[in-house]
């Protein structure tokens, strides 16, 4: 494998398999929650820590570990990432109890954080402009892949040798990782040292572990005065974090504002919440409608969604190489109104009469939108970020997309709640609450619109504006 160090497209391979093996074992954890509440013979709301904790975790460590990366090294963070999700998978597929199912989940949220900044800091790294797209592409559409093949080989491993198998399948992936990413992925580093803000990390990680936990619990416990004291703490944190980020402006802050002063990136920032946002958010819709109103199994659940993960993944892979040639924000464009499109169908289809497989056209129609921004969100955010604020750029990114699936999955919950007795029923609650994620799509491709050309299209711009300029005679 040594003959393979450096090259990029070897490079994709191993960041694509890391980046593989944590979503593959995030869609197959739902599936055995009924496994793991027999055999740790405990209640579900101590078996749903399993997801919470891990899911808080890696929003709390998306941004650290993004600056980790600039003062350590993309390679090395990465690295050490997937050995803490291998070591962490071992302990959950070990696990007699329950306590320590949810320690091994939320490390393994820990090595995902690691993990997950890094790999687009290396991509864009390796890969020229002209063909980052592509690679995001294929790094997309191996997520696509993941989504795809997680309920159904989660429930094939389940069935065959229970839940535990499920962790323990990581452990030959994790290896291989591993020692692939020693020997191939480069150490790329920019020659500077960075140093690491302590206290702007403990600011930051409480801000957002307090955030995540109202977002996440809040609908369970009713959003009672615990959980606004817990999210008025997340404000004054993050006001606290901010003053002092500011102050640390020249001495290399966790969120350096000169990011911010990227239009691309700041706007991007928004548009990959409210894409992300609502991408889950209409996944909770027709998860709940599928099995609250149509009495449908979860397998069958699982086959309406289908469609949706199938068509983004095959529909990511070309959408990266199209980036490449066209300007991304078109095809951003593009893909949130073919998004919204589908939201709007599969809303229109809720009336309780059709047949459960009338969705799953909408539903493919959606993931083709999806597909369509996997590359282009990534390539134009990152367009114009400086090769020594990757790192931090990468975890921003990353933590926004995840506080926005956290924000609008939660809101489709509320929503379909505070709804359910005013509109009569869950079925018009869960399609009025389908409102929510097109809403979202249409700030996003508002907020597409005041993009500015790339900086290919802008060159190809001012070429015909001089084009256009008449000749002086002679």
């Amino acid at each position: 494998m040594s003959r393979l160090r450096g090259n990029p497209w070897a490079t994709l391979v191993v960041l694509s398999l890391g980046y593989f093996m944590t979503l593959l074992d995030s869609t197959m954890v739902t599936i055995a929650i009924p496994g793991m509440m027999g055999s740790l013979h405990a209640a579900l709301p101590q078996v749903l820590w399993a997801l919470n904790g891990y899911i808080i975790t890696v929003t709390v460590l998306l941004i650290t570990a993004g600056r980790l990366g600039d003062r350590y090294g993309p390679r090395r963070m990465f690295v050490v990432g997937v050995l803490l999700f291998t070591v962490a998978s071992l302990l959950c597929g070990l696990a007699t109890v329950t306590g320590v199912l949810v320690g091994a989940r939320v490390l393994q949220g820990v090595g995902a954080a690691l993990l997950m900044p890094q790999s687009l800091t290396l991509i864009v790294a390796s890969f020229p402009r002209e063909r980052r797209g592509t690679a995001l592409g294929v790094w997309g559409a191996i997520g696509g892949v993941a989504s795809v093949l997680g309920p159904s080989l989660g429930g094939l491993l389940i069935d065959a040798a229970g839940w535990r198998w499920i962790f323990l399948i990581n452990l030959p992936i994790g290896v291989l990782v591993v020692v692939a990413g020693l020997t191939i992925i480069p150490d790329l580093r920019t020659g500077r040292q960075h140093s690491l803000d302590l206290i702007g990390v403990g600011l930051a990680s409480v801000a957002l572990a307090c955030f995540a936990y109202t977002v996440t619990n809040g609908a369970d416990q009713h959003w009672g005065p615990v959980v606004w004291a817990l999210l008025l703490a997340a404000a004054l944190l993050g006001v606290g974090f901010a003053a002092r980020q500011r102050r640390r402006q020249d001495r290399d802050p966790l969120v350096p504002f000169a990011l911010l002063r990227i239009r691309s990136y700041t706007v991007m920032l928004g548009i990959a919440a409210a894409i992300t946002g609502a991408t889950f958010a209409i996944t909770v819709v027709a998860v709940l409608y599928s099995q609250s109103v149509l009495g449908l199994s979860p397998f069958r659940a699982g086959v309406i969604l289908a469609p949706a993960s199938a068509t983004s993944m095959l529909v990511a892979f070309y959408a990266g190489r199209l980036a490449d040639r066209i300007e991304g924000r078109h095809i951003l464009l593009t893909g949130m109104v073919v998004q919204a499109a589908g939201i709007v169908w599969t809303a229109l289809l809720m009336t309780g009469s059709v047949h459960w497989t009338a969705f799953l056209a909408p539903m493919a129609v959606i993931g083709i939108g999806n597909g369509c921004s996997i590359a282009p969100r990534t390539t134009v955010a990152m367009s114009e970020v400086p090769a020594e604020l990757t790192g931090a750029a990468s975890g921003i990114l990353e933590t926004v997309r995840q506080a926005g699936a956290m924000v609008f999955t939660a809101g489709v919950v509320a929503l379909t709640q505070g709804l359910h007795s005013v509109v009569g029923g869950t079925g018009p609650a869960l399609r009025a609450a389908a409102v929510l994620p097109v809403a979202a799509l249409a700030v996003g491709a508002a907020a597409c619109l005041a993009l500015s050309p790339g900086p290919g299209e802008a060159a190809q711009e001012t070429e015909s504006a001089a084009q256009s300029q008449p000749v002086p005679s002679d």
